[in-house]
């Protein structure tokens, strides 16, 4: 009897050339979640823990090829976008997620790394949010990303409310902003779905960390393909982030922390759902 494929979680986004973030943190967390990673890649960076410094972005029509190539092939369950460049990029990667059926996408609106160069072009901050937010059953702000795609400030939690609204009425299904760039003690990550507001909180470590957000997207990911609910899929995906960067150790020369991407994710999450196949 011939099975149909299993479901693979897809990225789409960049390079990272250190191992840390992008493409190679992604495909690094599916392999943790148990779900095979998939992925197209917009552009190669030349970057360390100390810096990028170069960006090659790849042609819009390779964009497209590969993922026409990733859904021809494989049941896509769910997929992540994260660095996208500039506005031919998301616009790429909108036609081609339009021409096909995808049961969820979560945006990561990467913008500027944790060494503080740029991954998004300005101009592109409108794309973003009139073509790719509308497809997104989630997005995945941090604070300063929140801030750049609805021009509000954020100083308390009342401003996430009124930010979070805001990406609602762009299109985007749920909202999770990241409260790593709020001080205090605790880091408390708030997700805005079905009405209903959710907070996910851990005490803060001692650590800098290098794909803290590119981590938590495709956790999320890899929960979705899983079949787990949206809230679910969150608190996995921060309390893996948490033990992950808990772990997280410095391979290269700055005081940048990698995190530990084989660490478990949460006990019993990857116990398949009830009636998956």
């Amino acid at each position: 009897m011939t099975r149909s494929p299993l479901p693979s979680a897809l990225t789409v986004a960049g390079s990272d050339s250190g191992g840390g973030a992008g493409i190679q943190a992604d495909l690094k967390t599916f392999q943790a979640f148990g779900v095979h990673g998939l992925s197209a890649i917009t552009a190669l960076t030349a970057q360390n823990t100390r810096a990028v410094t170069a960006v090659h972005a790849v042609p819009p029509a390779m964009i497209e090829a590969q993922l026409d190539a990733l859904f021809d092939d494989f049941s896509i369950g769910a997929a992540k976008t994260g660095m996208l460049g500039d506005a031919r990029t998301i616009r790429a990667v909108v036609r081609a997620l339009s021409r096909r059926h995808l049961p969820a996408l979560v945006v990561d609106p990467v913008m500027i790394a944790t060494s503080g160069a740029a991954l998004l072009d300005p101009r592109a901050v409108d794309a973003m949010r009139d073509l790719l937010l509308p497809r997104a059953a989630l997005v995945t702000p941090n604070i300063p990303e929140a801030q750049a795609l609805t021009g509000r400030t954020i100083r308390r939690a009342a401003d996430c409310d009124r930010v979070a609204a805001d990406l609602l009425d762009a299109g985007a299904q749920a909202v999770l902003i990241k409260g790593g760039h709020r001080a205090g003690r605790t880091v408390v990550d708030r997700l805005y779905a079905g009405g209903r507001e959710f907070a996910f909180e851990h005490p803060r470590l001692p650590r800098r960390g290098h794909g803290t957000g590119c981590t938590l997207a495709a956790a999320i990911t890899a929960g979705l393909v899983l079949k787990r609910d949206l809230v679910a899929a969150c608190d996995a995906a921060t309390r893996y982030v948490h033990t992950a960067l808990n772990g997280a150790y410095r391979p290269g020369r700055s005081k940048i922390d990698v995190l530990d991407h084989a660490v478990k994710p949460p006990a019993g999450f990857l116990r398949r759902a009830p009636g998956d196949d």
